[in-house]
């Protein structure tokens, strides 16, 4: 009888030793304190902007994958308006629990703050930032017929007819919009910046001849530039684009330290529960290193970044006193 009481103890110690070993390896394999009961339901992400631009080309590369890793659907809707403030506000207001996140992007959460005079929030309080995801540049992108080869061309004709070259952009405050200031300030010339809703309608009055050139994200940009109904120029990052190797940048076309390069995250509303944005951290940084999300993320014109909370925070930060800088330099604001 001992033997068996014996031998049910030790079996007992055994199960014991085994079940504290799978715990151990669930803790090193998930955050600490992970919410186990989220999701148990859809997850809403708020694409601030109408779709066919560089945040909806993001915001669906995460979406499938996020949906996949958390076994909830993360269903993607666009809600346009206000340069992004309108969906931007709309996540700032929504219950912190989880279910409704914004993507994020410079535009709305870096230039907004100092370009909207009523921004009706605060990004830096009204949200808790969860990671970076990637970064774009935007590109000067003319239609065939565009005289202009490179930017000193495009310069040249700038000069010869102050304020009468139009040059389309997305909407106030977005990274395409933001790059032309820029360059007007930098190039020091008078072009006429016409503001779209969007990037789709900027690229249709682009192909169609209204708008003889835009800065605009590369993704919806991509095909036509390839099948020759529109033509690039140069590219806003210090380094040329991988999808358009033979592009020059501007920094390489007679303008050093010409850099603006869009970044993208994921956010969520103020308060939300740490465990939460510490899992949704986790699912993110591993799909950073999955070469489908990579690929994908290449194929849009983008850099996949992976970042914590606390570095997606300051990135924010550098890029605000970047953007407000310029915005207070050529007293921009948009009521």
């Amino acid at each position: 009888m001992r033997s068996f009481a014996t031998a049910a103890r030790l079996g007992r110690a055994c199960a014991v030793v085994i079940l504290a070993g799978l715990a151990l390896n669930v803790a090193l394999a998930a955050p600490a304190g992970a919410a186990a009961e989220y999701p148990t339901r859809a997850i809403t992400l708020i694409v601030p902007y109408p779709p066919g631009g560089g945040v909806d080309a993001m915001a669906r590369v995460v979406a499938q994958k996020m949906s996949e890793a958390l076994k909830q659907q993360v269903v993607v809707e666009n809600r346009g308006g206000g340069g992004g403030t309108i969906g931007t506000r709309q996540v700032a207001r929504a219950a912190p629990d989880g279910y409704t996140l914004l993507l994020g992007h410079t535009g709305t959460i870096s230039i907004n703050p100092s370009l909207y005079v009523n921004l009706g929030m605060d990004p830096r309080k009204d949200f808790d930032a969860i990671g970076l995801i990637a970064s774009m540049p935007v590109a000067l992108i003319a239609h065939p017929s565009f005289p202009a080869k490179s930017i000193a061309e495009f310069i040249e004709l700038a000069r010869k007819s102050p304020g009468k070259l139009n040059v389309g952009t997305s909407a106030l405050g977005t990274g395409g919009y933001m790059c032309a200031e820029l360059f007007k300030s930098v190039a020091g010339v008078d072009v006429a910046i016409i503001p779209y809703k969007g990037t789709a309608p900027v690229m249709t009055d682009l192909l169609g001849g209204h708008v003889p050139v835009a800065f605009g994200v590369l993704p919806p940009a991509l095909g036509n530039i390839a099948s020759g109904n529109l033509k690039a120029i140069a590219v806003t990052s210090l380094k040329r684009s991988s999808l358009l190797p033979d592009v020059p940048t501007f920094d390489e076309s007679g303008m050093p330290g010409f850099d603006a390069v869009l970044h993208y995250g994921l956010l969520a509303p103020a308060g939300t529960p740490k465990e939460i944005i510490d899992q949704l951290n986790f699912e993110l940084r591993r799909l950073a290193d999955d070469p489908e999300v990579q690929q994908r993320i290449h194929a849009e014109g983008g850099d996949p970044m992976t970042s914590t909370a606390a570095e997606y925070t300051a990135d924010i930060d550098k890029e605000e006193k970047k953007w407000s800088d310029l915005v207070k330099k050529l007293n921009l604001k948009v009521d």
